[in-house]
C-alpha cells in the first residue's frame, strides 16, 4: 500500500490506489451498506480492482482515503474524454467511519486537485435520492443540485431518482 500522500486534507490524506489496496477496496465496495448508496449491484473481486488500477489512463485518478495511516475509504476523479474541462468525482467511506467528515474532506481535496492542478473548470457528481448523506457531502464542498433524473436508477428493488450536482472552479474558490 502506498504510504506517501498525494493530497492532504484537513483530516484525511489521499494516496494513489495500488493493486495491494484491492482487499480493502473490494471489501468496501461489496459492503451492502455502501453498495446501496453508490450503485454497485454486482460483486467486485480483487482482480477487478487490479484491472481498474492498472488500466487507468491519464484522465482517471483513484485514491485511497486514509486517516492516521489507516484506510477509511476510496475516491476517484474521472476526466473522461470531455473537451470542455469537465470531471466527475466518486467516493465511498467505510460505514465504521460515516459521519466523521472524511468524505467531505476527501471531496474537497479532489476539487482542489481538479481545479488547481488538472485545470478542470467543472466537477459533477450523481447522488441517489435515497442517499441524502452523500448529497450533504457535496453541498458542504459547494456543489449545487443542477437537476433530477426521475426514476433513473434501480436501488434495493425500486426505481429511485438520481440527483445531478455540479461545482464550477470559480464557485469553489469562493
Amino acid at each position: 500500500m502506498s504510504q506517501t500522500p498525494f493530497l492532504r486534507g484537513e483530516h484525511v490524506t489521499l494516496h494513489p490506489e495500488t493493486p495491494a489496496d484491492g482487499l480493502f477496496v473490494t471489501s468496501l465496495l461489496n459492503d451492502p451498506r455502501v453498495r446501496a448508496g453508490i450503485g454497485h449491484s454486482t460483486p467486485v473481486v480483487r482482480e477487478d480492482h487490479e484491472e481498474i488500477i492498472t488500466d487507468a489512463d491519464d484522465g482517471e485518478s483513484h485514491f485511497l482515503i486514509r486517516v492516521d495511516g489507516e484506510p477509511v475509504g476510496s475516491c476517484s476523479l474521472h476526466e473522461g474524454s470531455h473537451p470542455w474541462g469537465v470531471g466527475e468525482v466518486g467516493y465511498a467511506v467505510h460505514p465504521d467511519h460515516w459521519n466523521e467528515g472524511y468524505a467531505t474532506d476527501a471531496v474537497d481535496c479532489l476539487a482542489r486537485y481538479a481545479f488547481e492542478e488538472r485545470r478542470i473548470n467543472k466537477l459533477g457528481a450523481d447522488v441517489y435520492a435515497t442517499n441524502p448523506a452523500s448529497a450533504q457531502v457535496l453541498e458542504k464542498v459547494g456543489f449545487q443540485r443542477e437537476g433530477t433524473r426521475r426514476e433513473h436508477a434501480f436501488v434495493d428493488g425500486e426505481y429511485v431518482d438520481l440527483h445531478e450536482y455540479g461545482l464550477l472552479a470559480d464557485e469553489w474558490r469562493e
